[in-house]
């Protein structure tokens, strides 16, 4: 999963409120969809700028993030260089595409489990769930301060 930091899960929760307030969403255009909403995020580009860029090379955002290169210089790349610089992984973006992250889904509602990739209401609660999971790992992150390395893989020093 993701490297968490405030600013990813800061990213994460803007793009789930401005997708639940009604932005824009069309789960077929590359800067409408669940990646694309978040790109939108990150990177302050326009949906019609991620659409663009993504239209360089065929596919969806699965299939473009299976073809990704750092060092391709295509724009869809760079866009997705910009959210890896972020923390995330492609794996991350595979599955918001999808909404299927194992771990995320087993943080939903019981009765909530069986997310619809392409509806935004599915899309909103994915990412706040995925927000909430970053958060508590950020959250938990200050307790191990101030403990050295040795300690933390359990030499005796």
């Amino acid at each position: 999963m993701a490297r968490t930091s405030a600013q990813l899960v800061a990213a994460i929760r803007q793009t789930a409120d401005r997708l639940a307030k009604g932005a824009n969403y069309q789960w077929g255009h590359m800067g409408s969809c669940n990646c694309g909403h978040l790109a939108q995020t990150i990177t302050q580009l326009d949906k019609g700028h991620i659409h663009g860029a993504a239209m360089w090379r065929h596919g969806d955002w699965s299939e473009q993030l299976r073809d990704y290169c750092p060092q391709s210089g295509l724009p869809l790349d760079e866009i997705i260089d910009q959210m890896i610089s972020w923390g995330l992984t492609t794996d991350d973006l595979a599955h918001l595409e999808r909404l299927s992250d194992a771990k995320v889904i087993e943080a939903l509602p019981p009765g909530r489990r069986f997310l619809q990739h392409n509806l935004r209401d599915d899309v909103v609660l994915y990412l706040s769930t995925w927000a909430d999971l970053l958060e508590l790992e950020l959250v938990q992150l200050p307790s191990l301060q101030g403990i050295g390395v040795a300690e933390m893989i359990g030499i005796k020093v």
